[in-house]
């Protein structure tokens, strides 16, 4: 069951040369990194890295990923909701939409991707052309109930191929920052 995402909250998604009060630079650098979040994740894990899937279903999509993806208002898209984890731990929500029409015309089947990343897969083909990322203080209404927290920074980007777009948000979680903390801790 997909958790609420009120109409009412939108966040102003920025680019990094608009942000007027930028966070620290380890955030800004995973904010802003152009690699694949799941290499990075299963690196910093040392290979304890895992997909739990939350949430995959048709649903009316959002205004803002409406837009995003030059989507007329109250489009239906898929909707995926998963939790990046490294040591069993949840690091990253991500939810990933794309447009009913353009999946049917693209060829790239969301439903059958079981626990495996998508972004992995989006970065192993080379037909993907990455967007700018974007990246705002993700609405605390928009995160799974366990995750709901304020001032979370989340980023976007919207991933093209001919005529599929595949928009990705990615939320750091609390998770992610103690994990990153305790490894310069041991270094």
């Amino acid at each position: 069951m997909p958790h609420i995402t009120s109409p009412l909250i939108s966040p102003e998604w920025l680019e990094q040369s608009q942000l007027s009060a930028p966070p620290d630079e380890q955030t800004l650098d995973w904010l802003f990194d152009q690699g694949s979040l799941t290499r990075r994740l299963t690196a910093l894990s040392e290979g304890a890295f895992s997909v739990l899937p939350l949430f995959e279903g048709w649903q009316t999509l959002r205004e803002d990923e409406c837009e995003a993806l030059d989507l007329s208002e109250g489009s239906e898209g898929w909707v995926r909701e998963v939790h990046l984890r490294g040591h069993q731990q949840p690091w990253v929500f991500a939810r990933s939409v794309a447009s009913r029409s353009a999946l049917e015309a693209g060829g790239l089947n969301m439903d059958a991707l079981g626990t495996r990343s998508l972004g992995e897969l989006l970065f192993c083909d080379q037909a993907f052309k990455r967007g700018a990322l974007q990246v705002c203080h993700y609405p605390r209404q928009w995160l799974p109930a366990a995750d709901q927290a304020d001032a979370l920074w989340g980023r976007r980007s919207r991933f093209e191929r001919g005529a599929l777009s595949v928009l990705v948000a990615e939320v750091f979680l609390p998770n992610l920052w103690a994990a990153l903390s305790a490894r310069s801790e041991n270094n």
